[in-house]
């Protein structure tokens, strides 16, 4: 895999190869690719330990890095995800919240290892752009909301 421009590296405890392998899994466009081992002990880690592990998510090249657990995940950065129906926002949404991740509002959740998804669907974001009146009722909707609801943004565009 050749090293991309500009990369976003997600900090694990120790799952990272995991989390690619099941992001890989979920998304389309996406892939794990190269796994790189620890060339000698550190802090949260040992020698042969798996370090830095690269994947795509969609399209968009990241790595892994298993740095144990000093740094946390926040909503401060998530993967938004658009998603074109209900239907491919259930498959998402499930995928991560079945797999030992937790819900959250107006269309976040978390992964089991506490990274942040927006699993957002095409018509939610085409109301926002629309601003005024419609994009007030649509996000009006969507505050009420945990994982975004189809139907109910397309009626609260129309009003």
């Amino acid at each position: 895999m050749a090293v991309a421009k500009n990369t976003i590296c997600v900090w694990y405890d120790k799952h990272a190869e995991e989390a690619a392998r099941f992001y890989a899994g979920v998304f389309p466009d996406s892939k794990v690719g190269a796994i790189h081992r620890a060339p000698g002990d550190y802090p949260s880690g040992q020698q042969g330990d798996v370090l830095v592990v690269e994947f795509t998510v969609a399209g968009i090249p990241c790595i892994g890095l298993n740095g144990g657990p000093s740094i946390k995940h926040s909503e401060a950065f998530s993967f938004q995800i658009s998603t074109e129906n209900q239907e491919e926002t259930d498959r998402y949404w499930n995928a991560i919240v079945g797999n030992g991740g937790q819900e959250s509002e107006c269309g976040w959740c978390k992964d089991k290892w506490g990274v942040s998804w927006q699993i957002t669907p095409r018509v939610l974001m085409e109301a926002m752009q629309a601003g005024g009146a419609e994009a007030k009722r649509a996000f009006d909707a969507m505050m009420t909301m945990r994982k975004i609801d189809v139907a109910a943004i397309e009626a609260a565009r129309r009003g």
